[in-house]
């Protein structure tokens, strides 16, 4: 699952209407609702209150509608039900939602060598437990959990848009990349209405469209400490992206005497000890949402060496190395910051 933490979003300082190059005055407005668990906020320009109002209704609509699909809380989700009805030699027809989900998931873990893996679940649940406790998971249950793990077993048909777990009791967990969908799905929704100038941010998974009037683009504040209540000294100026921060300052424990955070890597089926933050600014919010999260797992050198490869990417890696706090940035990433200002 991924995370943002110490990271807040300063929208523009403009203020009133705003003049567009086509003369419509634009309004801004903000919408929030609680979705997937977590606080959702839309902020919006639109040239009045009800073609806002009804835009971010249908959006947060389908987001609703897409936790039925996509939850692994829900027992009753699309997702939950196939996990209980699909096994070897049991495909199971899915809604096109789902299956464009795990279909991307299934591409990320073979990009990631494994590193982002849908099929985590049996592990993560084992650890939310642990958590709970305080306690490491048994070796045994964690042993056979890990087998179960594996995007290999999983095999999709396009042509039936079907999905068959190859192996019993495997569990499928989107936490890395449903907020991440469902902010792209919203962001579409906005701007078939007309809506271009719009951020959607899915608690603190950032889906971002044209920039408000006058401005060149969303301002994003970002901490170089992932210090709790670190003050916000570097600042991204981003347009038609998605930006998502993985992080364990708010989700780990501590077992004798070390700390887990609640990503998991896949290969191991232990919490991360590294303590790091992972901010990744991608194309869309499905890729960012879940690159955060295996860019945490794969560190710096990996991370940063993957992301080379896609254009439009850039990460920032904040990683507690020898007791110092590193950072570590992928040469573009400088090329979404703004210059600091002087004091």
């Amino acid at each position: 699952m991924s995370y943002i933490y110490q990271t807040c979003l300063l929208l523009s300082t403009l203020s009133g209407n705003q003049q567009c190059t086509d003369s419509e005055i634009l309004h801004r407005y903000e919408f929030q609702e609680v979705h997937m668990g977590v606080q959702w906020r839309i902020v919006l320009y639109a040239t009045d209150k009800p073609i806002a109002n009804n835009a971010s209704q249908i959006a947060f609509r389908r987001v609703k509608e897409l936790n039925k699909v996509l939850s692994d809380y829900d027992p009753n989700s699309e997702l939950n039900q196939l996990c209980q009805l699909s096994g070897p030699g049991k495909p199971v027809k899915v809604s096109l939602d789902l299956f464009k989900v795990l279909k991307r998931s299934q591409a990320l873990s073979r990009e990631t060598d494994g590193a982002f893996d849908v099929t985590i679940s049996p592990v993560v649940r084992l650890w939310r437990r642990a958590r709970r406790r305080k306690q490491m998971p048994d070796s045994e249950r964690l042993q056979t959990a890990r087998d179960l793990v594996g995007s290999q077993w999983m095999r999709l048909s396009e042509q039936n848009q079907t999905v068959e777990l190859l192996k019993p009791g495997m569990r499928l967990d989107l936490g890395g990349i449903a907020k991440g969908y469902a902010a792209d799905v919203a962001l579409h929704i906005l701007k078939a209405h007309g809506i271009d100038r719009v951020m959607i941010d899915a608690s603190g998974d950032l889906a971002l469209g044209d920039p408000p009037p006058g401005s060149c683009g969303w301002k994003i504040g970002i901490s170089s400490s992932d210090a709790p209540g670190a003050k916000i000294d570097r600042y991204l100026q981003l347009k038609n992206c998605a930006v998502a921060t993985s992080g364990d300052a708010l989700q780990h424990v501590v077992i004798d005497g070390t700390r887990y955070s609640h990503i998991v890597n896949p290969h191991t089926g232990l919490g991360l000890t590294d303590q790091s933050r992972v901010t990744v600014i991608t194309p869309d919010g499905m890729s960012a949402d879940s690159l955060a999260s295996a860019i945490s797992v794969l560190g710096p050198e990996k991370g940063i060496a993957l992301l080379s490869q896609k254009p439009g990417t850039a990460c920032l890696i904040l990683r507690h190395e020898q007791g110092e706090l590193k950072s570590y940035e992928s040469p573009c990433f400088s090329c979404f910051e703004l210059p600091p200002t002087k004091p």
